[in-house]
């Protein structure tokens, strides 16, 4: 009788035995498969990349509120903007990315969300919302250049950029009619170089489904015969985007 209370008792002692190491054994490949995860993705245009990320997850912290630019950089962007693969200009390098700079934070911010050169749009995940974009490339530009405050948690920059609920838009208090009537009538009341006439929505058709922001973009920056501005450098950026509102509104 003692003797199989003996043998009973070394069994249960070798079953939990056992098992702590099969859990401790789960413990290290988890681990283990944690550190061997890739730390980014190179993305072409053309390319779908980093879906897969963004549906895990990984995009921004929706629940929270708060966007989160540097953990976006490092699972989007960070396989061509740290080694510049592509010819994409490598964060905190002043001289690469001194002509970009110079063409303002919602430029920069546009060409993310659209695409530019061979950086796909939103870096290969079209998961990625407009504010989490944003805030990678706030967190991207960071070392080279004054990032507007608000725009590193995304919320309320792009909220006041796209005109969204309870924001005053960029152009509020601009009379954008009479910028056009002064700068751009010329061109696109005549059609002269080309230029898409105001209130011809053929012509307007193609150019609207690439998104107000970068129909801004190309005004404050010139396109194909259009110089910036307008020929105009004194306007500002707010002033150019409600003369192309005026412009746009009639064909909307």
């Amino acid at each position: 009788m003692k003797s199989s209370k003996l043998i009973m008792g070394c069994l249960a002692t070798l079953g939990l035995t056992t098992g702590m190491a099969f859990a401790q054994e789960d413990v290290d490949r988890e681990a283990i498969a944690e550190r061997l995860e890739p730390v980014g993705e190179l993305c072409l245009q053309g390319e779908d990349c980093g879906t897969a990320m963004a549906a895990s997850g990984g995009g921004g912290s929706a629940s929270s509120g708060a966007v989160d630019g540097a953990s976006i950089y490092d699972s989007v962007c960070m396989a061509c903007h740290e080694t510049g693969a592509a010819g994409a200009p490598v964060r905190g390098d002043e001289a690469a990315w001194g002509d970009r700079t110079d063409q303002g934070f919602e430029t920069l911010v546009s060409h993310a969300i659209n695409g530019y050169n061979a950086m796909p749009a939103r870096g290969g995940n079209p998961n990625l919302s407009d504010e989490e974009v944003q805030a990678a490339v706030a967190h991207l530009v960071e070392p080279v250049m004054e990032v507007p405050t608000e725009a590193t948690g995304g919320g309320e920059a792009q909220a006041a950029a796209s005109g969204g609920e309870g924001a005053e838009p960029a152009t509020a208090g601009i009379d954008g009619a009479a910028i056009y009537n002064s700068v751009c009538m010329a061109c696109h009341d005549t059609g002269a170089a080309g230029a898409p006439m105001k209130g011809d929505a053929e012509a307007w058709a193609a150019r609207l489904e690439q998104g107000t922001e970068t129909l801004y973009d190309h005004a404050i920056n010139g396109f194909n015969a259009m110089p910036a501005k307008g020929g105009n450098p004194g306007l500002s950026d707010a002033e150019v985007k409600a003369a192309v509102d005026h412009l746009v509104g009639s064909v909307q």
